[in-house]
């Protein structure tokens, strides 16, 4: 048996065997990632392979494909040409059949997927955007969702994923802050490293479990204007202590995969940046895995950074650098070969990148399996458990930022007539965010969706009509939906139509927001008559998502002089915001009753939703990210500088909803936080304990947030950091208290020397709901 198939041996040792017997042109094969949809045609169910991929493995072969499962309008795969569960497991064992049986050494094709949330694939489980998980608070929720993320993925044969995106939000009219789960450094960590547990697990080479790519690698969050992949003004003390920070979190848990951002910090492009990527990711924190590209950044070295002459110049920058395989371009598969000829490229080094691939492989397995059972596809993926995590994950993330007199949670008899009004209160893909695959309508809930089944279950269990299938006709007439406008545009032809629908009815709930719905075919919708005009493609209401950066934070369109005009009527006025980036509306933060911020919810979001308003689930969520007042106080994040300044001529720093904030159909009493003791050196701990109890009047969950302030530093410091969090469950009376321990990694900051230090002298230690409603007790640290 040859030493690369024995699996006897060593990871290493099946590594540099395999690697002896390369040529030059199958070793540069590994480090490219070509388009996965384009390696496959699909005729009514019967799938082939191309002629362009069949060359490509005979040639030298190919390390991976990219998003071969992968649908949405830039693939051009949709529901009639894609591959459901099963045929998505057939097209890879088909493509990994070919790549071994077909090419010189047999290596397997590493199959790289999006999975931010859920594989976006045909048929996978779409859960809420990062920006609802992260709001959540929930950590094991989280990582429960990661497991399932990764059973599917891998049911199909996807061996990597392109998630968790972990980078850190300052300004939030960049479209991609819905991918992100926050502006918080601490929180995010914490993500970052459930989130490599969940996808990882226990081991790689599983049936269950998938490589993660944590991206993007470094600052991309705080790009010059918000402007997807601008430019990034930062120190190095700064990038150290807050966007480099989730990143080691997740590395130290064990993340097999890294890709860096597409921006330059301090005129150096991520990608060729050699101090991070070798001296801080490799050196400093033992990073062993694999550095992969995002999507054309060699390109933009010559093309856009302008920092290379050329493909080549580009490529052997890369390379040297510290990439090792390329994601969907064709630089390293043009130039790598021609660049070792020429003496250009040491083969030490194009031997290095290639030795991190093929482990890669070795550790998940493919060479012993690189086929999966299409059979098993189809029952893992979509299944009734996803669907019901995704509900749970919708609705723990939701978050009340206004309810004005207890206006929720409504009661069916009381509500009376219900209008559900809004260009959001029935557009399936408008809830789910960018990085989704085409969905059939019956599988996404809306929360005209929600509503309906809300009043249908009420009906059901001898409190109406009983109702099937459809609605009942009593149900018809307590239930009145009008779309009203669309996300953007001028068109105020739905307003006649809505506002009728209001005057009808007792209580009016307004579903606003945002779109990262890219075009799909689905059409519009009839603003005259709410029905879905599938004719029309005319129209794209996407205002959010990667690439569509904006300058303003305001609703989109005419959809706050639709609401003005219904709150004329005098009506109960409900707002459920479905978006993803903040919305600084100081209109109806003033007027609105009642207001449920849902971000992009995911398919089960308008169960979610409902649940929420008709009290059936207590809200939960607390704000991740800072909502401003005014798009001109950005940034506007909790954890700025102390020094940072005042205030405007129009308008103080404060943001309308502060960092952690967020409402409760109950009511929480905190008991004076206790340390166990009042000092500690930096090797010691402390415990802070804080008792909660629910006074109120129904069960409900509180995130208990701890923030700490270092009184007098040597360089300048937030306010106040997050650096602990427990959300824990309460019955009406019940007591519980909640502890966490303080140690040096809570303390620390970046020094002069770029080295974390603590220093002697007095802390604050801040424990409370939410950042600007807490209590503090005073901790000494002393020298050790």
């Amino acid at each position: 048996m040859m030493i690369y198939k024995d699996t006897s041996k060593s990871i290493p040792e099946r590594v540099e065997h395999l690697l002896s017997l390369m040529t030059t042109e199958e070793k540069a094969g590994q480090l490219a990632q070509p388009f996965g949809w384009q390696a496959y045609s699909n005729d009514r169910g019967h799938i082939t392979l191309t002629e362009a991929f069949k060359t490509q493995v005979e040639e030298g072969g190919m390390g991976a494909l990219y998003g071969t499962l992968r649908a949405d309008p830039w693939t051009g795969v949709t529901l009639e040409n894609g591959l459901s569960a099963k045929e998505g497991a057939e097209a890879v064992n088909l493509i990994q059949r070919y790549a071994v049986e077909h090419s010189r050494l047999g290596i397997p094709i590493l199959i790289g997927e999006e999975c931010s949330h859920g594989h976006m694939a045909i048929d996978g489980t779409v859960f809420p955007v990062p920006l609802l998980l992260g709001s959540s608070w929930n950590v094991e929720l989280y990582k429960t969702m990661c497991r399932a993320v990764a059973r599917e993925t891998r049911a199909q044969g996807g061996a990597v994923t392109y998630s968790p995106v972990l980078d850190v939000v300052r300004d939030p009219r960049w479209g991609r802050t819905e991918e992100c789960f926050g502006e918080d450094p601490y929180l995010i960590g914490e993500l970052a490293a459930a989130s490599v547990e969940g996808l990882q697990g226990e081991r790689l080479d599983s049936t269950d479990t998938v490589a993660a790519t944590l991206k993007h690698f470094v600052g991309y969050g705080s790009s010059e204007g918000g402007r997807n992949a601008g430019p990034v003004h930062m120190g190095w003390r700064e990038l150290l202590e807050v966007d480099l920070y989730p990143f080691r979190k997740a590395v130290q848990a064990g993340a097999a995969s890294i890709m860096p951002a597409y921006n330059e910090i301090d005129g150096t492009p991520c990608t060729v940046n050699e101090e991070l990527l070798d001296s801080v990711l490799r050196q400093e924190w033992g990073f062993d895995g694999l550095i992969i590209t995002d999507c054309g950044a060699i390109d933009m070295l010559a093309s856009g950074h302008d920092v290379a002459v050329d493909g080549l110049d580009a490529t052997v920058q890369a390379i040297q650098a510290g990439i090792d395989m390329e994601m969907s371009g064709v630089m390293f598969s043009r130039y790598l070969v021609q660049a070792v000829e020429e003496g250009r490229l040491g083969m030490e080094v194009l031997d290095q990148a290639v030795r991190r691939v093929l482990a890669l492989k070795f550790r998940l397995g493919l060479f012993e399996r690189p086929y999966v059972e299409a059979e098993r596809a189809a029952e893992v993926i979509g299944s009734r458990q996803h669907k019901e995590l995704a509900r749970q994950l919708a609705g723990e993330g939701v978050i009340l930022l206004k309810n004005e007199a207890a206006c929720l949670p409504l009661s069916i008899p009381a509500a009376g007539r219900i209008a559900v009004i809004g260009p959001n209160a029935d557009h399936a893909y408008n809830q789910l965010g960018d990085y989704t695959s085409p969905q059939p309508r019956v599988k996404v809930v809306t929360v005209l969706d929600g509503i309906r089944r809300k009043l249908a279950d009420f009906a059901s269990d001898g409190h109406g009509d009983i109702v099937g299938g459809n609605q009942t006709h009593a149900e018809q007439e307590q239930i009145l939906y009008a779309p009203g406008c669309r996300i953007k545009g001028d068109s105020k032809e739905g307003f006649e139509r809505a506002i009728e629908a209001a005057c009808q009815a007792d209580t009016v709930i307004m579903v606003m927001g945002g779109s990262s719905a890219r075009d799909f075919g689905e059409g519009t919708i009839d603003l005259r008559t709410g029905a879905s005009n599938v004719s029309d493609h005319s129209w794209n209401d996407m205002e959010c998502g990667e690439g569509i950066d904006r300058m303003t934070l305001g609703l989109a369109g005419v959809q706050l002089e639709l609401l003005q005009e219904i709150h004329k009527l005098g009506k109960k006025l409900i707002v459920v915001y479905i978006n993803g980036r903040p919305i600084a509306e100081p209109w109806v933060d003033e007027h609105a009753d009642a207001i449920l911020e849902a971000w992009y919810p995911g398919q089960e979001g308008g169960h979610a939703i409902a649940d929420i308003l008709f009290g059936d689930v207590n809200p939960s969520g607390r704000l991740t990210i800072s909502i401003p007042k005014h798009v001109g106080q950005l940034p506007v994040y909790y954890n700025g500088k102390r020094s940072r300044g005042k205030r405007y001529l129009e308008e103080d720093l404060e943001p309308q909803y502060v960092f952690g904030y967020g409402l409760s159909y109950t009511t929480f009493e905190y008991s004076v936080p206790r340390l166990d003791r009042a000092s500690m050196t930096p090797e010691e701990f402390v415990t802070v304990s804080v008792e909660v109890t629910n006074t109120g009047a129904c069960s409900g969950a509180e995130v208990v947030q701890l923030y700490i302030t270092d009184v007098n530093s040597q360089l300048t410091r937030p306010a106040k950091e997050l650096k602990a969090f427990s959300k824990i469950r309460l019955e009406p009376g019940e007591t519980r208290t909640a502890t966490f321990q303080i140690g040096a990694e809570q303390l620390q900051y970046i020094g002069r020397d770029l080295k974390a230090v603590v220093e002697p002298g007095q802390f604050r230690l801040h424990v409370g709901r939410h950042v600007n409603d807490t209590q503090w007790v005073e901790l000494m640290v002393e020298e050790a």
